[in-house]
Parts: C-alpha cells; structure tokens; sequence
C-alpha cells in the first residue's frame, strides 16, 4: 500500500512539473517533417475542403434555377445516393482487402506461395463485390421501407448501372493498390480521398450541362457521368438509352485495363525493391 502511495505521489508530481514549450516545438517540428515528407499527407489537407465546396457549389447552383426539379421526380437524389455508394464501395472493397495484408505485413508471406499477382487483383475484385452488396442492398431496403423509393424502378437498367460502376470502382481500387505498393501507406489516404474527386464531374445531384463548358469534356471522359445521366433519364423523362450504357461500358474497359497494368507494374517494383517485405511509410 506505501508502495502504490508513492508510485501515485510520484506520478502526480511528474504531472505537475512546468510544461516545456521547447519539447512542444520539437515534437511539432517532427509531426512537420512527417507531414512535408508525405505528398499525400499535405494533398488531404487541401483536398476535403475543395471538394465538398465545388460539390456542394454545383448542387446550389442547379437547385436555384431547377427549384421543382425534386418535386417532378422523386427518387433522383435517393437514387443518386445508392449508385453513388456502389461506385465507393467497390472501390473501398477492393482498397481496403488489400489494406489488410498491408496491415498484418502479410504481402510477403502471400507470394511466397505460388500466388500470381492476377489471381490477387481477381480475388480483391470478388471481394469488392460482396462487401458492396453487402453495404448497399441493406440501405436500399430502407429506402424503400422508409421513403417508398425502391431502386427497381429502374429496372433492368439497374443492372447495368450498377455493374458499370462496379468496373469503374474496382479499377480504381486497383490503381490505390499499386500507388500504395510503390509508394507506401502514406498513400493510403487515397482510398477514401481519390475517389470523391469525381463526385463533382459525375453528375450525381445534377446533370452535366450546370458544369462549365471546359470541366463537362472531363466529365464524359468517366464511366460514371453516362450512369447517372442515364438513371435521371429514366426518372424524369422515362427514357432508357442504351448508348449511354454503351459508352460507360466502354470506359469501363479502358480504365479497367489502365487500372490492372498500374498494379501490375507497380507489383513488379515492389518485388525488385523487396517493397513487400516492409510496406511502411
């Protein structure tokens, strides 16, 4: 019991020693030259900001001239939400399988084995897929329970729109995996910042057309820009156009692609550099 005593009496008197600024500023300093040796790091500080304001800026700006625009189709913004959370699952499904093995230091142990780098990305896929129906067809029920909105007033249609942002997410869930091999877990943040970038140029709230004229090239150069184009289609005018699949369908492919052979490339780094072994900062 004297010994606890003491122990205590120890502790509170370290506790009310004078705080030191300079040990303060040294352990700024060091929080600082993590921060400035991390590009990742110092993009995310940026980033959130900009993004919700050029968002939440397109979003007001098409409300203001479009005020019934809700009121004539209800369910958009529902529907803009669910496909939206497809395209951020399956590419936070593939991200985060991946994240795992980082975690655990796992990489190595895995390719010692006879496991190819293909038969990863293809299991990281499947997956996705899972951990995307399992996130989104519960939230989906409820909209429908909720609000009486149910995603199947889209039809077939929903099929292909949710299979097309499946692709566009796992390929860039596969590009996160190989910056991360290459680069280390400083860029993990990417996984949940890279793929709001596209938020704004998708089309998700509102059409193409409230973009500036420059910023709507950008925009159909992404699978996901057809998809909701095509989903208000169906809610506010009742049309299904199947070029608009097309199309998404075709981008799909080439970012797919792109998406594989940067982690493959990167794959092949990270076993030159023995990367797999010690994927740190």
């Amino acid at each position: 019991m004297n010994g606890l005593t003491a122990r205590l009496g120890a502790a509170s008197a370290f506790a009310l020693r004078p705080l030191s600024l300079r040990r303060m500023l040294i352990l700024v300093l060091r929080y600082w030259y993590v921060l400035r040796g991390s590009w990742p790091r110092l993009l995310d500080l940026a980033y959130w900001p900009t993004v919700q304001m050029i968002l939440w800026g397109f979003i007001t700006q098409f409300l203001a001239v479009k005020t019934s625009y809700v009121a004539q189709a209800f369910g958009v913004l529902l529907s803009g939400v669910l496909l939206w959370d497809v395209l951020f699952r399956a590419q936070l499904g593939v991200s985060i399988s991946f994240f795992e093995d980082v975690w655990a230091r796992n990489l190595g142990h895995l390719f010692v084995s006879p496991l190819r780098p293909g038969e990863m990305a293809g299991a990281l896929m499947l997956m996705s897929l899972l951990r995307t129906l399992l996130g989104v067809v519960p939230a989906a029920v409820l909209a429908a329970v909720f609000f009486g909105f149910s995603l199947l007033s889209l039809g077939l249609s929903l099929v292909a729109f949710f299979a097309c942002l499946l692709v566009m997410g796992w390929a860039l869930g596969l590009l996160i995996c190989g910056i991360v091999l290459r680069w280390g877990q400083g860029a993990e943040s990417l996984a949940w910042a890279l793929i709001f970038a596209f938020a704004p140029v998708s089309g998700v709230y509102y059409p193409i057309s409230i973009l500036p004229h420059w910023l709507q090239h950008v925009a159909w150069a992404l699978p996901s820009a057809y998809v909701f184009t095509g989903m208000r289609s169906i809610l506010v005018d009742h049309v299904v156009h199947l070029d608009l699949m097309a199309a998404a369908a075709a981008l799909d492919l080439v970012y797919l692609s792109l998406g594989a052979a940067v982690f493959l490339a990167c794959f092949h780094v990270a076993r030159r550099r023995g990367l797999l072994l010690q994927t740190g900062e």
